[in-house]
């Protein structure tokens, strides 16, 4: 009786044909990750924009504030803000605050406020290729990304 079966060969060289594949297409997945959170990051930016815009607008005189971002998850109106749901009686900035995509910090972007009219927010993007990225130094002050990565800056429009 003669059993059919691959032999010992033939298993080696599929083997050897996926690692391959999987060599060649894994670093490919790696990046489309980073370039996904790196918009997340980007999106979240232009909501916190928007959000400071909205504020700007609601004081007398009109100005942006002068303290730091609410923490990841809180709710910001314009009585403060806290954990989420936000009251339904004032002006809701944020419903939630975002943060950073990849390692859920406390404070993950930094915001800045040079003056009553003017702020900038940075973050950090993995994508060293990304071509939004600006040296942090120049625009984000104190704050850095480890090198070589670059800083997504917005400021008021």
């Amino acid at each position: 009786m003669h059993k059919r079966a691959f032999t010992l060969i033939e298993l080696l060289v599929v083997i050897a044909i996926i690692a391959g594949l999987s060599a060649l297409l894994l670093p490919n997945f790696m990046g489309a990750r980073e370039r996904a959170r790196d918009s997340q990051r980007k999106s979240d930016l232009r909501v916190i924009q928007k959000a400071l815009e909205m504020y700007q607008q609601d004081q007398t005189p009109q100005a942006y504030p002068t303290t730091s971002l609410p923490s990841v998850g809180n709710c910001w109106y314009s009585g403060g803000s806290g954990a989420p749901p936000c009251p339904t009686s004032t002006a809701i900035y944020l419903n939630k605050t975002p943060g950073d995509p990849q390692t859920l910090t406390p404070f993950p972007y930094y915001y800045n406020r040079p003056s009553s009219s003017s702020f900038t927010l940075c973050a950090c993007l993995e994508n060293t290729a990304d071509t939004d990225g600006l040296t942090c130094s120049s625009y984000c002050g104190s704050y850095s990304c480890s090198s070589p990565r670059k800083c997504y800056v917005v400021s008021q429009d």
